[in-house]
């Protein structure tokens, strides 16, 4: 589906609809370029759009069938460009990760969303207020873009950052409740953010660094920064990683101290239940001929001795923290 095509010329953007049939052709004009937007196209859409701005058949099949890796490749005079934006459902603790496939050449941009973690509406807007920024070209938008998508990233640490720290809290307190299931689940999240993340710091690092002229002398100062923020996201993430993994360690070992415990409780209750049931057994083998059984005070004197028994196993273990 296309969501928008618009003609952008001395940093401003033409008004009115622009037909995808004659973009090509509003893009050869001196100083313009075409922005044309589309949320997961089907082969035969994006099909004319291919023949019309003459794009490589790899790039448009990866554009089309989604789930690739972050990454910048040069096809031609076209560069073409993965990204993965993400956004944090915290009510349900998931990563929601989408993609961007964009075709940026000095004439037009192409952006292909997939997924609802990649809607680019506020960047259309934003450029809109800077016609200074759009004034440098095709590389103003591909810079607004990989802002925005970075720039989305920091809202998703700050989500699993929280939940990790309910996680820690949630391991040391009295409750019984055993959290693996959840740190398992957040692993699986963290992991697929570390997928969408740090494979990307090493294409923004070239876009940096002008290894493609698509992008103006003036626009690599603020690419440099987006990069900096970027390395800022994946150390969180390995962080991240870091205190999950040892966030399971420390369940499994309060599991099995609570184990423990519970055992040693068991023990105690089971040798202080142990001097009655072996009182009562040996007077219940009716014999003929037992200690005391013709005194007054036996029987009571009997319950004395299993109560006094009883006390000191109970005073016993207690001191030793087993009840």
């Amino acid at each position: 589906m296309i969501v928008d095509c618009a003609v952008y010329k001395d940093g401003r953007r033409h008004g009115g609809e622009l037909d995808p049939a004659h973009a090509f052709l509003a893009c050869q004009q001196d100083g313009a370029f075409v922005w044309l937007g589309l949320h997961e196209p089907s082969e035969e859409e994006f099909d004319a759009i291919r023949r019309e701005f003459n794009l490589h058949e790899l790039a448009v099949e990866d554009a089309i069938n989604a789930h690739q890796r972050p990454k910048v490749e040069l096809y031609g005079d076209t560069l073409f460009i993965v990204l993965k934006p993400a956004r944090y459902v915290d009510s349900e603790e998931v990563v929601q990760i989408g993609e961007i496939m964009l075709f940026v050449n000095e004439a037009f941009v192409i952006s292909v969303r997939h997924g609802e973690a990649s809607a680019l509406s506020d960047v259309r807007q934003r450029l809109d207020k800077h016609p200074e920024l759009v004034a440098s070209g095709t590389g103003a938008v591909l810079y607004a873009i990989v802002d925005k998508v970075v720039d989305d990233y920091e809202p998703v640490a700050e989500g699993v950052a929280v939940d990790i720290q309910e996680i820690e809290q949630q391991i040391f307190s009295a409750d019984r409740d055993n959290p693996a299931e959840r740190i398992y689940k957040m692993e699986r999240e963290v992991l697929d953010f570390h997928r969408a993340v740090v494979p990307l710091t090493a294409p923004i690092d070239r876009l940096a660094r002008g290894h493609f002229e698509v992008v103006d002398p003036e626009l690599r100062i603020h690419l440099r920064d987006v990069h900096d923020h970027l390395l800022r996201v994946s150390q969180q993430i390995q962080g991240f990683r870091e205190l999950l993994s040892s966030a399971l360690q420390a369940n499994l070992t309060q599991v099995s101290v609570r184990q423990n415990e519970d055992m040693r409780k068991i023990t105690a209750w089971v040798a202080i239940a142990a001097v009655p049931t072996a009182v009562a057994g040996i007077y219940g083998m009716n014999f003929k001929h037992m200690p005391e059984l013709g005194w007054t005070f036996g029987y009571p004197l009997v319950l004395a001795v299993t109560f006094a028994i009883c006390t000191i196993l109970y005073t016993r273990f207690r001191r030793a923290g087993w009840l």
